[in-house]
């Protein structure tokens, strides 16, 4: 171990609702990071991990106390600080990326302003050296610092992650907190980005803390591994020292959960003649998009000559990187977008119509037999209304229940989720839920109008492993039990060769590959199939 930087002692953490029973989020934990150390944190949704990180931030808001513990940084006690001392360590020496972090970024101002504003409030540089240490931070994190000048809705989603990440890195702090700084990222993004991490970590020699639920990413990157698990820290060890044997059985089960992963076989479709109708058709669809620059015009095809059906009872796959045209495609699908070339056909109940075309009745059987489950839990839900009244006007609608009979389905279709008991959880609030917590929400959202098909879109990327395999098991009962289709939109193979029957591989809008699953998975055929896997994190594997 090297000379610890980060001393946790103790640390007790209880949220204290007046409405509800108090709750221990964080249960006399203690821990070191040494200097220069990278040190994973891992644990399910709900463990505590992020109440953890907060509170060593000192961001916790009520109901969040410290009951007791010590958080000792470089000497002094965080947890002592008053608030000027406290904003003089903040972002000098302590930094963070927070989840969901691409939210974070002002959408009214330029990058550059961001920059602006955090060194102008910590440091007395001028004009010319917070410019010249704003170019230098972008090239750190592999951005071309033109990008300073644009606003955040023109960078993708890992462009915006990783300018977080320039922010972070800007003062050259002593440690910097991660936490989930990759999720909802695809594969080949986020083996950049971590791979960006790691090298600017050794090189500068700062300590990460990375807090995450994705174990094999940890056991790829980290020095260190600490799990926790309803928050009590239950493990501490190395990535070796786990994979040879957790000795805490929920390490076990957590390692055993990932594996098993790796060890399935891959679905084998039954084929069109097994199954029953076409759902959605998609014939040779395609969507160009129109950009402006000044006076210049120019042309994108975000999705070009594609085409495919979605059948009830049948698990297709759509995998790809970001900007692969993958949501533009679900969008042609769903109708929120018109196809520029080709068409997406509706087959309901009056025969077969195109999706820009229905009216009335057909319109809004289209709109109970098709929804949509969102990549972003906290986007998709509304922050001001509980989760039974968001779950309740679904069911109001399509099942047209009264009284106690919706109460009784909004918890039958919580607890379907994993949400249990489904009662404690109808008067709760989205911000009193965790990440996993509320994607569950929002499938259990989708299934209340008993679709004949489901467009996931990455409805797994925020879960954790235990969890995603709960879902994902849940999702292929719905197909086998029901009969209900499933477009399932995803970055990631592994849980694609889980679920689904047919896979087909996007790149640059149009489709480079597509089979089976097992035939797709086990023997890629093109080369962007192959790099898809290769980014896939390895058990054993370690970053170099």
């Amino acid at each position: 171990m090297t000379e610890s930087l980060l001393e946790v002692r103790d640390l007790t953490v209880r949220y204290e609702p007046r409405l509800h029973p108090a709750m221990t989020a964080v249960d006399d934990v203690s821990f070191d990071l040494g200097d220069g150390e990278f040190v994973g944190l891992v644990g399910e949704s709900g463990s505590g991990k992020s109440t953890l990180g907060l509170t060593l931030l000192r961001l916790l808001q009520p109901p969040a106390r410290v009951i007791t513990g010590t958080v000792g940084f470089a000497g002094q006690d965080l947890l002592a600080l008053d608030d000027d001392q406290l904003r003089d360590t903040r972002w000098r020496d302590l930094s963070t990326v927070f989840q969901s972090s691409m939210n974070c970024l002002n959408p009214v101002v330029r990058v550059q302003r961001t920059f602006d504003d955090v060194m102008a409030a910590h440091t007395r540089w001028d004009s010319t050296k917070i410019r010249k240490r704003s170019h230098e931070a972008m090239e750190l994190v592999q951005i071309d610092p033109r990008f300073l000048r644009a606003f955040p809705h023109e960078l993708s989603g890992g462009m915006r992650q990783r300018v977080n990440l320039a922010l972070a890195l800007v003062l050259e702090p002593r440690l910097v907190l991660l936490d989930e700084p990759t999720t909802g990222l695809d594969v080949l993004v986020q083996r950049t980005i971590l791979d960006n991490i790691r090298e600017l970590q050794r090189s500068q020699g700062f300590t990460v803390l990375f807090i995450s639920h994705d174990l094999g990413t940890v056991l790829e990157t980290a020095d260190r591994i600490m799990i926790m698990q309803d928050g009590a820290m239950v493990e501490q060890a190395t990535p070796e020292e786990l994979l040879a044997g957790p000795r805490h059985p929920y390490a076990h089960d957590l390692l055993a959960s990932y594996l098993r992963t790796f060890e399935a076989p891959g679905q084998e479709s039954a084929g069109p003649d097994g199954r029953a109708g076409v759902i959605i058709d998609v014939r040779d669809a395609g969507k160009r998009f129109r950009r402006r620059t000044g006076l210049r015009a120019t042309t994108v095809d975000a999705v070009d000559g594609v085409g495919f059906e979605l059948r009830a009872g049948e698990v297709t796959a759509l995998v790809g990187a970001s900007g692969s045209g993958k949501s533009t495609l679900a969008k042609l699908i769903t109708g929120a977008e018109r196809p520029t070339a080709g068409s997406v056909i509706f087959h309901g109940d009056s025969g077969e119509q195109p999706v820009t075309r229905l009216r009335g009745a057909e319109l809004a059987r289209f709109r109970r037999d098709v929804q949509y489950v969102f990549q972003d839990p906290y986007a998709a839900l509304n922050p001001a209304r509980t989760v039974g009244y968001y779950i309740s006007r679904p069911v109001r609608n399509f099942d047209r229940l009264r009284g106690a009979a919706i109460t009784e389905r909004v918890v039958e279709l919580l607890e379907s989720v994993g949400l249990t008991p489904g009662q404690g959880f109808l008067n709760r609030f989205p911000y009193e839920l965790s990440g996993g917590q509320r994607q569950r929400v929002v499938i259990a959202r989708a299934l209340a109008s008993r679709p004949k098909l489901i467009i996931a879109d990455e409805p797994i990327a925020s879960l954790d492993v235990s969890i995603r395999a709960e879902i994902l098991a849940l999702l292929k009962a719905l197909v086998d039990d029901q009969g209900v289709g499933i477009l399932y939109i995803t970055h990631d193979l592994l849980s694609a060769r889980l679920l689904a029957d047919r896979v087909l591989v996007l790149s640059a809008g149009r489709l480079v590959e597509s089979g089976e699953a097992r035939d797709v998975i086990n023997h890629p055929q093109d080369d962007y199939t192959r790099r898809l896997l290769d980014a896939i994190p390895q058990p054993g594997r370690r970053a170099g």
